[in-house]
């Protein structure tokens, strides 16, 4: 998934990757834990490119970003998470330089995790498996429901992911447990 040539492109601009929509996409919809917005009037990035004779790498663009006291704190969990994906160009293709420097996708994760690519990332995030099942769940849960989830779903999500646990995790097990659910059985008509 990591290197889905759609995830890639939509956590990207048209002309350049972003880091942040990454790590933000990653924390959001594969660990549930999505970043505060950002506060209001934050600088934007290309206000640190360089020059067009001599443009700075996305790397050095969020360094200095990050020197901003109020964006260090979110940037120090999201970029990390979105620069260990910096190999993939803005549409995923694979690359080692960006204007002539090589990549640098490493980086220390909030848990202290050293980083450097995408495998590293993949691994780093395995150990938090079970937020991944439980993002899915619920993520499935809402389109299943066709609402946003509330807090007295989450007994129900807890439910499906324990009953999944015995599968293996297996799709077809998060499925069944969404249409067993009573969530599911019994919502309101349309």
């Amino acid at each position: 998934l990591l290197g889905h040539g759609s995830v890639l492109a939509v956590t990207s601009y048209a002309t350049r990757t972003s880091p942040v929509l990454r790590g933000k996409w990653i924390l959001a919809n594969l660990l549930g834990a999505p970043p505060q917005p950002p506060p209001p009037n934050v600088p934007a990035l290309e206000e640190s490119a360089g020059t067009k004779e001599n443009p700075r790498t996305t790397r050095a663009q969020m360094e200095l970003h990050r020197e901003k006291p109020f964006c260090s704190g979110c940037h120090k969990i999201m970029d990390p998470v979105g620069l260990a994906l910096e190999n993939f160009d803005a549409i995923g293709r694979w690359r080692t330089q960006e204007y002539g420097e090589p990549i640098d996708a490493t980086g220390k994760l909030v848990d202290g995790t050293e980083i450097n690519g995408t495998v590293d990332l993949r691994n780093a995030l395995l150990k938090y498996s079970d937020r991944f099942v439980q993002t899915t769940t619920q993520k499935l849960l809402t389109y299943a429901l066709g609402r946003g989830l509330e807090y007295y779903d989450m007994p129900a999500v807890r439910s499906i992911t324990r009953t999944a646990a015995k599968n293996d995790y297996r799709f077809s097990s998060l499925v069944m447990g969404i249409v067993e659910s009573a969530q599911f059985q019994m919502r309101a008509p349309e």
